[in-house]
């Protein structure tokens, strides 16, 4: 009994001592302090990550200023074709987006005010030679005294007057494309040609086979995108930030690395409803893949700023404030707040909320996040 006794005490002895000391080391372990912008990665962590140790850098970035508008023409290249005495649109081939040559035909239009002012020009061309022919001989007269000077007037006054007719009916034969050394009495037309009187593309036809078109009514839109431009909008408190000849580039929203080079070549004086001014833009090189009334993005280099830069990938965003991560020994990461700036490049400019030599410091240039989501997996 005694024996027994004794070996049942000594054993619970020892069970109560490694209790004790298994409950402290889980106290210890308990109460050690986690600091909450620290990180440590293990070896085989750190294997696995794409994460690049190195310094920060001095770079000039520029501030850039991004404005919205849409590709214009100038008046001078959209053309309005219309039949100035009106008629019946017997012939066009025309569809939008089409392309035509300066000079080409684009649609035959017939009308009997044509035949009549053909007659109208040939008659009144008859009749101002055979008047001709009067005052010349009327004049030779009056110079041998056989007949008097009212009479030479009065035949004067006829070839005038029956001039100026002719002439009158010759300008509206030109204006729809009659040439009026090509009307004979053989020749009269009943139709009218109009041709294109530039390089360009059909943006609308408004006329069909068969209708009778109005003096004032629009047949046909061309227009000329060689000299195409770009339209900006800008905010009037950014306006001391441009001047004329700056260089930017442009982009459509579905092709954003496309870039497309322009220089400002107009900035306007007013200021539009929406607190916005129109800026003018030329771009260096015509391109067929730019259509008017198409909207672009466009970007301009106002300000450069030399200063402390890293990847944007080395700066993480937490709780409202950006970090950076500076590397100590045996993969320990501990979080340094920074304050960011301009972007370009891939680079941000960052400004450092405490102090820290940057000489020394190495920072952690990309991954960053890995860094910040295996802390805040620690944390909880």
């Amino acid at each position: 009994m005694n024996g027994n006794y004794k070996i049942n005490v000594l054993f619970g002895s020892l069970l109560f001592l490694f209790s004790c000391g298994s409950k402290e080391v889980v106290e210890t372990k308990k109460d050690a302090p986690v600091k909450e912008n620290e990180v440590t990665l293990t070896a085989a962590q750190m294997k696995n990550t794409k994460i690049k140790i190195g310094k920060v850098e001095t770079k000039t970035i520029a501030t850039v200023l991004k404005m919205n508008g849409k590709i214009d023409v100038p008046p001078q290249n959209m053309v309005s074709i219309s039949a100035p005495l009106g008629g019946y649109l017997k012939y066009t081939f025309l569809l939008p987006g089409m392309h035509v040559n300066k000079g080409q035909v684009l649609a035959v239009l017939e009308d009997q005010q044509y035949i009549q002012l053909q007659q109208d020009f040939l008659s009144s061309k008859i009749k101002a030679d055979l008047l001709q022919k009067d005052f010349i001989r009327q004049r030779d007269l009056n110079k041998e005294k056989a007949s008097s000077d009212k009479v030479m007037q009065q035949a004067k006054a006829s070839l005038d007057y029956e001039l100026v007719t002719m002439n009158s009916l010759k300008q509206k034969l030109q204006m729809i494309g009659i040439n009026p050394n090509s009307v004979s009495l053989n020749s009269i037309s009943k139709s009218v040609s109009i041709h294109s009187p530039i390089d360009g593309y059909v943006t609308k036809v408004n006329a069909n086979i068969g209708k009778y078109c109005t003096p004032s009514e629009v047949l046909f839109d061309l227009v000329n995108p060689t000299d195409i431009h770009l339209n900006l909008q800008l905010f009037e408190k950014d306006i001391a930030k441009i001047s004329i000849g700056q260089e930017l580039i442009c982009y459509t929203p579905s092709n954003p690395d496309r870039k497309f080079r322009c220089n400002i070549i107009l900035i306007s004086k007013d200021v539009n409803e929406n607190k916005t001014i129109d800026v003018h833009c030329h771009f260096k090189d015509y391109d067929k893949s730019l259509i008017p009334g198409m909207y672009l993005t466009a970007e301009i280099e106002t300000n450069s700023n030399l200063g402390l830069s890293v990847p944007e990938s080395a700066v993480v965003l937490f709780e409202g404030k950006n970090y950076i991560y500076e590397a100590n020994v045996n993969n320990h990461f501990m979080m340094i707040e920074v304050n960011i700036g301009e972007s370009e490049n891939g680079y941000v400019q960052i400004t450092p909320v405490s102090s820290i030599n940057f000489e020394t410091a190495n920072i952690v240039l990309n991954d960053a996040y890995t860094l910040l989501m295996k802390m805040k997996n620690t944390e909880e």
